[in-house]
């Protein structure tokens, strides 16, 4: 037979703190059972030392709210924003659908762009996946890949997408005839990445900058290549 105090050191060890919420969970009415106990109960505090158990509940209770309503505020935001994308890329869609010829579905690309404060938009299809060679009239198009490749290296690297300042030889390559580009955001089209590369730029240098977001250049990346093959056949 143990000694008695041998006998509660066995019990304390026992009760971990599994035990403990174990037996509070099968028995819900020990805190109506031990009011006056609970009252007299203190929780360590960072800040006021010790504070009672009801007044640490409460104070859960509002950090919890407080990261609910911070969370359905970042909800609507971000509904608010889809909508926003959704109906800019639905009036796009619209707009490039009604245009009869190559040259006006550039031109309503550029129009819409312009209306969204930018300077501009504009495609380059990879000449390896485009029928755009001479004597085709959509050579303005072509963009070599090989001459493309150390641009995409350079700043895209694995990603599909990039926002931010390009250098005066790049800007060459991509965008010959652009004037006054600060930043530009740069997106490779086609399911696979494969097919070219659609620009949006701004005479702003900082307009652009990484980490932004990049959810409506992704869709119009993936809408642009099946309405351009109205006019241009793919290899």
């Amino acid at each position: 037979m143990k000694p008695i105090g041998e006998e509660q050191q066995t019990e304390l060890a026992a009760l971990d703190d599994r035990a403990v919420v174990e037996y509070l969970l099968q028995h819900p009415d020990f805190f109506i059972r031990n009011a006056q106990a609970v009252e007299q109960m203190r929780v360590p505090h960072p800040v006021r030392g010790t504070v009672s158990l009801v007044e640490w509940h409460m104070a859960r209770a509002r950090t919890h709210i407080s990261t609910l309503e911070e969370n359905i505020s970042l909800l609507v935001e971000q509904a608010t924003a889809n909508e926003s994308l959704f109906y800019r890329l639905l009036q796009l869609q619209t707009r490039l659908a009604s245009v009869d010829s190559l040259d006006a579905f550039l031109n309503q690309f550029h129009r819409w762009a312009r209306e969204l404060g930018l300077a501009g938009a504009s495609v380059r299809l990879f000449a390896d996946r485009w029928r755009i060679g001479a004597p085709s009239k959509f050579t303005q198009l072509a963009l070599s890949r090989q001459t493309f490749e150390p641009i995409r290296i350079q700043r895209l690297g694995p990603e599909r997408h990039y926002l931010g300042p390009l250098n005066g030889p790049e800007l060459l390559v991509v965008m010959p005839d652009a004037k006054a580009v600060g930043s530009v955001a740069m997106s490779m089209m086609g399911s696979d990445g494969d097919l070219g590369v659609v620009l949006f730029s701004s005479r702003d240098a900082h307009h652009y900058q990484p980490g932004q977001g990049t959810h409506l250049l992704q869709e119009i990346a993936l809408l642009l290549p099946g309405m351009l093959e109205r006019w241009v056949e793919r290899v």
